[in-house]
């Protein structure tokens, strides 16, 4: 009996092998085009907070032209992109390319540089509140600037940087 069962077992894998087709198919090309690489390469940042880089890879991606309100007798669209921790605002051409946006996220992690600029030029004061925005415009390129409220004791301060320290 136990050679009844091993047998059968066997059989019964050896009939599954042989029961299934192969079939072979020929796939059509794949075409892969980046239209928005310019506002990523502009924009990208290594260092740039999570919330940013999700939103601008989203913005890069949204493909206009093959939503249902498209037409391309119109000069542009603007799409908004929301989250709790900041909006980005992109204007596409009728080609799907963005030509601008506008971008604001609030407390997010500062750069090395922006920390060490402050804590140089205001070393007893600390950072309550920031805002980082960036406006991308295609022929120029992106302007990336943070607002920072201090505080130090009683007195507030605001202050304008550019994303490599610079004091504006």
């Amino acid at each position: 009996m136990k050679k009844f069962c091993i047998g059968l077992l066997a059989f019964g894998i050896a009939g599954l092998t042989y029961s299934q087709e192969v079939k072979v198919e020929e796939l059509s090309e794949v075409v892969i085009e980046a239209v928005n690489y310019k506002y990523l390469n502009t924009s990208d940042n290594k260092e740039a907070p999570v919330p940013v880089k999700l939103l601008e890879r989203k913005a890069a991606a949204y493909d206009v032209t093959t939503k249902d309100y498209y037409q391309d007798n119109y000069d542009y669209y603007t799409v908004s992109f929301v989250i709790p921790d900041g909006k980005l605002v992109a204007a596409y051409g009728p080609d799907g390319k963005i030509l601008r946006t506008i971008e604001k996220y609030n407390d997010v992690p500062l750069p090395d540089e922006v920390r060490q600029a402050l804590q140089d030029r205001f070393p007893s004061w600390e950072i309550v509140k920031d805002v980082y925005r960036i406006r991308y415009e295609d022929r120029e390129g992106a302007k990336k600037n943070y607002k920072i409220k201090l505080k130090n004791g009683d007195k507030t301060m605001r202050v304008m940087m550019s994303e490599n320290g610079e004091f504006l």
